[in-house]
């Protein structure tokens, strides 16, 4: 295995050694307080006990001293222990300020493209030359701008070129064999496929959770890692099967992650029309002011995908990336969410992963994903055709055909 491979088990390895060391000291440290009060008692309660005998010190101020001591000591514990919860608190919000910034190259973006690199030859001692004619000696150097990227995947194909992928944790198992898959721009690409074919993969790799480790994710023939992490997340939106919502206000969710002074009370109505979500929110206590509770605990499931829903119509993506979005809806719910979905599908650049082929077969078209590779791909009416896999999925589901 090459040493690429090992960084990612490597770190997990070094995360549980510090937390069995981190556990270790803990137990170190109420093991050294305990036997330090018991000392400390045990030691004033005979140097104290001879001092009263011998009319030297009198009962009350023994008392006081073993008082102070049971003070002075837990007062000690409490501050170390808050020490190191400060230190860790520090240290939770540098790692979020990271994320929230997606300045940096994580571990999984650096294992993937050390390992492409190990496989590239030298190109002019690693001097690349980039769209805007500018040259860098390293494949990140250059990053774009988000309306650079706004502007590709407005107008441009989405190309999956040739993507191999294994998880960082079993490096020695590829779960995406050179995937090779094109999602049409303002088109709707269906990707079906049985459980463990690699669907959700491409989703997380497309949505940048992961990078590639061999092979290429571009937008207009543009690689999507000269972008910035945040500038490629505001030209996607997705939808999953399990949304998720806050601990706030319907309003706030649906406006979650757009600025305050950009979005208005009028276009947050506007686009809960647009996802039949208006009716059951002007029924709640406090209409768009009601709270949702703690993932949205207090709403159904087809109430949460309809503020998922109006969420990505006010943001107004490009890309549109929808993953089983209405398996677990009843017949009511998912008919509602469907008509949502059409109507936030029109004209964006949307892939669909579905496991119940009746909601893909209007689908411009569809790739069967098998064994981490596209098996087929065609139209719902081509691939019933052809009698492959994909047919025999439709048989196995019994749909009706037209």
């Amino acid at each position: 295995m090459s040493g690429p491979a090992l960084i990612a088990p490597a770190v997990a390895l070094s995360f549980q050694n510090s937390g069995t060391k981190l556990g270790v000291l803990k137990a170190a440290n109420e093991s050294l307080t305990r036997v330090v009060v018991y000392v400390s008692l045990m030691a004033l309660y005979i140097l104290g006990g001879s001092k009263v005998s011998a009319g030297k010190l009198s009962i009350g101020t023994m008392a006081s001293f073993i008082g102070y001591t049971f003070t002075l000591t837990f007062a000690v514990q409490g501050a170390v222990n808050t020490l190191g919860d400060l230190r860790g608190t520090f240290a939770s919000i540098e790692r979020i300020n990271s994320v929230l910034s997606a300045k940096d190259i994580d571990d999984s973006l650096a294992y993937g493209l050390a390992k492409e690199l190990d496989n590239k030859e030298p190109e002019d001692s690693n001097a690349r030359v980039h769209g805007n004619g500018t040259v860098n000696t390293h494949y990140m150097s250059a990053l774009k701008s988000s309306s650079s990227c706004s502007d590709l995947a407005w107008s441009g194909d989405i190309h999956l070129e040739d993507v191999h992928f294994s998880y960082p944790l079993r490096s020695d198992v590829d779960v995406l064999n050179g995937l090779d898959l094109v999602i049409e721009c303002g088109k709707v690409t269906a990707l079906v496929g049985s459980s463990g074919a690699g669907k959700s993969t491409v989703v997380q790799l497309l949505a940048r959770y992961y990078e590639p480790t061999q092979g290429r994710i571009t937008v207009a023939g543009e690689d999507i890692r000269v972008f910035d992490k945040r500038e490629w997340s505001q030209i996607v939106s997705l939808v999953n099967q399990d949304p998720v919502l806050f601990s706030a206000s319907v309003g706030e969710n649906i406006a979650y992650g757009l600025p305050d002074d950009v979005v208005s009370k009028d276009e947050i109505i506007k686009a809960a029309k647009a996802a039949n979500a208006h009716e059951f929110i002007i029924s709640l206590p406090q209409g768009y002011d009601t709270l949702v509770g703690e993932r949205g605990s207090l709403l159904s499931g087809g109430q949460r995908q309809r503020i998922a829903i109006a969420r990505a119509l006010l943001k107004n993506a490009p890309f549109l990336i929808l993953d089983e979005a209405t398996s677990a809806l009843d017949t009511t719910s998912e008919r509602l969410v469907q008509e949502a979905l059409d109507l936030l599908m029109k004209g964006r650049t949307s892939l669909v992963i579905a496991h119940r082929l009746s909601t893909v077969q209007n689908a411009h078209r569809i790739a069967v994903c098998s064994d981490g590779k596209i098996m087929e791909l065609g139209t719902h009416a081509e691939l019933v055709a052809k009698g492959g896999s994909y047919a025999a999925l439709v048989g196995t589901q019994r749909l009706a055909f037209e």
